[in-house]
């Protein structure tokens, strides 16, 4: 008799507990007897993973604010090795994070030395240091990329990659109902909605809300009869209540289950830079893109920015498809500006929604589900292994 599987999963964000769900329900599918330990969040929690400690501490974008919680982040390094060297996995996925999971797969490498190391998600060397890619081969077995414009990057370095997709790419649409949204709040099928999402960081929520509140604010005051519905994520959702709570005029608040449906219902979208530009493009929703990094971060980082863009679908064009605000440009007066056009332009609106799509399949929007792919490779590096 086969004995169970055991398979450490290590998230530390939004996005990655999201993917991390994913990955451990196709496997239970195809191993039932699977057993999980690992870090993650409510999604993983749900599946079974129970995390140590809470992941909302180690949601850090920016240098300088690495370098601020440098001793949260190592101490909480060491609790995932030590869990994994407590729990003696069978494999161990570490899901995006770059600076957290890299720190991870060094530490196990050391502790933990025959254990396979799976990478989920590997870092945008083609937008920003292309030399991860070879301290990546260095520190794991295989890598699972989202995209085939990632493989080349890290596969010439001699790690052997599977792409297995976006699950972004593969979200259900067919039961989001945008008019049933409207209907349960009372929003007139031919009121103009205005769909904020602010990120899914607690940095991201204190640098992004104010400056969409601004926004708002000057769209509002051209047009009182828009309504807003704000999006707060799973990980952040008593901070975007807390501060979307305070604005001076009224918002929609809609919970993490419920984004979908507004993203169906919305005419435009104004967005944090991120995975949620591939789902509003998926539901068919134009929209602005925004993103602020902390002052110094932004300036030392800069210039190590190679690519084009910040939107996948837009570097997947090679276009600016959806407009970009970033850094100095994201002020509410420039993000209202261009929502503006968008809302005062049905046309523009229908021809920015077709190009959003065409782009989508340049990413590779056909195919299997990404979860089952990557079950797939993760069970084929635990038997090559064996």
């Amino acid at each position: 008799m086969t004995r169970p599987l055991k398979i450490m999963l290590v998230a530390a964000e939004a996005s990655g507990d999201a993917l991390g769900a994913g990955l451990a329900d196709a496997l239970k599918r195809r191993r039932p007897d699977t057993l999980f330990v690992g870090v993650g969040g409510p999604k993983m929690a749900a599946q079974g993973i129970r995390s140590p400690f809470d992941i909302a501490q180690l949601s850090i974008l920016g240098w300088l604010e690495g370098l601020r919680a440098y001793k949260r982040v190592k101490a909480r390094v060491a609790d995932t090795v030590a869990l994994a060297v407590s729990e003696r996995p069978d494999a161990v996925v570490l899901i995006d994070s770059w600076g957290f999971t890299i720190r991870v797969a060094k530490g196990l490498r050391e502790a933990l030395p025959g254990v396979p190391l799976i990478k989920y998600v590997g870092p945008q060397v083609w937008a920003s240091r292309p030399g991860r890619a070879k301290t990546l081969a260095a520190s794991v077995d295989h890598l699972l990329a989202l995209y085939s414009f990632d493989a080349p990057w890290f596969e010439a370095e001699g790690l052997p990659t599977t792409v297995v997709g976006s699950p972004a790419l593969h979200v259900d649409m067919a039961s989001a109902d945008g008019a049933r949204f409207r209907a349960s709040r009372a929003i007139a099928p031919d009121a103009p909605l205005l769909l904020v999402l602010p990120g899914s960081r607690p940095s991201e929520i204190s640098r992004m809300t104010p400056v969409y509140e601004e926004a708002v604010a000057r769209l509002k005051a051209a047009d009182p009869a828009l309504q807003v519905a704000v999006v707060a994520a799973g990980t952040v959702e008593h901070d975007v209540a807390a501060q979307v709570g305070a604005w001076p005029f009224r918002v929609h608040l809609v919970q993490e289950a419920d984004k979908y449906e507004a993203m169906r219902a919305c005419d435009v979208a104004l967005a944090t830079s991120g995975t949620v530009s591939t789902e509003l493009a998926l539901a068919g929703a134009p929209m602005v893109i925004g993103y602020r990094f902390g002052a110094l971060s932004y300036a030392i980082m800069k210039p190590f920015f190679t690519g084009k863009f910040a939107t996948l679908f837009n570097t997947a064009a090679d276009e600016m498809i959806a407009p970009e605000l970033i850094q100095n440009d994201a002020t509410g007066e420039k993000l209202a500006a261009a929502v503006s056009k968008l809302l005062a332009d049905p046309a523009a609106r229908e021809e920015q929604a077709r190009r959003q799509t065409a782009a989508l399949d340049l990413m590779g929007r056909e195919g299997r589900d990404p979860s089952e792919i990557a079950a797939d490779a993760v069970l084929g590096v635990i038997e090559a292994k064996a």
